[in-house]
């Protein structure tokens, strides 16, 4: 019988110290986003809704038939107030790096690597406190202009 109290006072005492964890209604989970780049040159995602300081799973995708040096894909996504514009232009010419041109490197938020046809890859990133849409972009040559391009919003 002594045995039984000690063990209910003892789950009780657990279950009162561990209620508060639970009582907030936040969850460590972290939300997970499958977006693929095609061969039209097009994000099969282009809008993703978050909340200030979230952090977000992308899972990237390239979907392609063609050789990767023909058809690659990335995802950058770039501050609020970047020239989306010339930051893409001038990632165009960073084969080397990644296709993120290093003029503009601080004002990349987040970004994968460039994936040929049949990669992926999962990455984690936070998103800005600040609220507003940010551009997402594909910088493989001619892809941004083509219309690879996507909004954060951050709400």
């Amino acid at each position: 019988m002594k045995r039984t109290i000690k063990t209910l006072i003892t789950l009780f005492t657990a279950l009162i110290i561990a209620l508060p964890a639970f009582a907030t209604g936040e969850s460590d989970e972290i939300r997970t986003v499958h977006i693929k780049g095609q061969d039209n040159m097009k994000f099969d995602v282009e809008l993703i809704e978050a909340k200030p300081g979230e952090t977000i799973k992308i899972i990237f995708e390239t979907v392609s038939n063609m050789p990767p040096q023909a058809m690659s894909h990335n995802i950058a996504i770039v501050d609020l107030g970047t020239d989306t514009d010339a930051f893409a232009q001038a990632s165009m010419s960073a084969r080397d790096n990644e296709f993120i041109a290093p003029d503009y490197e601080d004002q990349v938020i987040f970004n994968t690597p460039m994936l040929g046809g049949g990669d992926s890859v999962e990455m984690e990133f936070t998103v800005p406190e600040t609220k507003g849409d940010y551009d997402f972009v594909c910088t493989f040559p001619g892809h941004y202009m083509a219309g690879m391009v996507g909004i954060l919003r951050v709400q």
